[in-house]
């Protein structure tokens, strides 16, 4: 909250140039802090440019000069990193950020930068660290909880890695490679609990049943699958579909079935559906759950206790 008040700070305000405020030449302390906000928030060359601004402003003041190295400081430990990561040397690319850190311990950017280079160098622990220390500063980081995920995959430690690509679902619902990365998560926890992965696949549509032989053969299978029973000319079904589209896109290893009771009334009677929408859920041929005409709430909250 302070860091976003502060960055809206206002420059044209209608101080002289030796107005004094907390020892600052006013307009020098607007530059001071906007340096100290933009640098913690990984905006570097504006930080850049607010120190030099600054230091023109108040060349004598103490404070100024020392933020103003430690942000020149900063700024070029990050651009020599970042240079020599592309260029493949990760260890001086981790040195490099690793001085930026000294002038900067706080700066989630520059932590996340070397987790990306302890990553590479199969540091798994030691990214994971860097991650933590980025998420502390700055909780929701985004590529701070990739990393941190994909290091604990190279760990093996499924359950947390499933943690973060949970979280990260639900800050990026869109993103399709986290969406993978999370299905790939699944599967390889269900493997290491001795569970049959060989049927899961990634993503699809909803898989339309039209007969007897064909639910039986989809519902058996191990795993979870979810059958909604539904027909095309009902309000209530045609509400929710668009729903179930995108809960088979949102939990890729849950199969996803719809049965047209219309269209194929034998499944509907062996299945003693009356009501539309009807949603049952099997997991390893085994039905676990009924729901008549429920909420989008629920229904979302059944697929991920059972499919997860």
């Amino acid at each position: 909250m302070a860091i976003s008040s502060a960055s809206k700070l206002d420059y044209s305000s209608s101080c002289t140039s030796d107005t004094k405020f907390c020892g600052f030449f006013a307009n020098a302390y607007l530059y001071y802090a906007h340096a100290q906000v933009d640098i913690a928030l990984g905006r570097f060359d504006h930080a850049v440019s607010s120190a030099d601004k600054a230091r023109i402003i108040d060349p004598r003041n103490v404070e100024v000069i020392t933020m103003h190295n430690n942000v020149k400081a900063v700024a070029r430990a990050r651009s020599l990193g970042n240079e020599l990561f592309k260029s493949g040397k990760f260890s001086e690319a981790c040195i490099a950020y690793g001085e930026g850190l000294k002038h900067h311990p706080v700066n989630p950017v520059l932590h996340c930068n070397r987790a990306a280079c302890r990553f590479k160098l199969g540091q798994w622990e030691k990214s994971i660290e860097d991650c933590n220390e980025a998420l502390m500063i700055q909780p929701n980081y985004t590529k701070a909880l990739l990393r941190r995920a994909a290091s604990y995959g190279k760990m093996e430690q499924w359950v947390e890695s499933l943690k973060d690509y949970e979280v990260l679902r639900k800050e990026l619902p869109g993103d399709t490679e986290v969406a993978e990365a999370y299905f790939h998560a699944q599967v390889a926890l269900k493997s290491s609990r001795g569970e049959e992965v060989s049927n899961l696949k990634f993503g699809g549509e909803v898989e339309a049943v039209t007969g007897m032989e064909q639910f039986q053969m989809a519902t058996s299978l191990p795993g979870v699958s979810v059958v909604h029973f539904m027909t095309s000319s009902n309000q209530q079904c045609g509400k929710i579909s668009p729903f179930v589209n995108a809960l088979c896109t949102k939990y890729p290893s849950v199969n996803f079935l719809k049965v047209d009771v219309n269209e194929s009334p034998a499944v509907a009677r062996a299945e003693n559906v009356r009501t539309v929408p009807t949603f049952k859920i099997y997991k390893n041929a085994i039905r676990v759950k009924e729901m008549i005409c429920p909420s989008q709430q629920l229904l979302e909250y059944s697929v991920r206790h059972y499919g997860t």
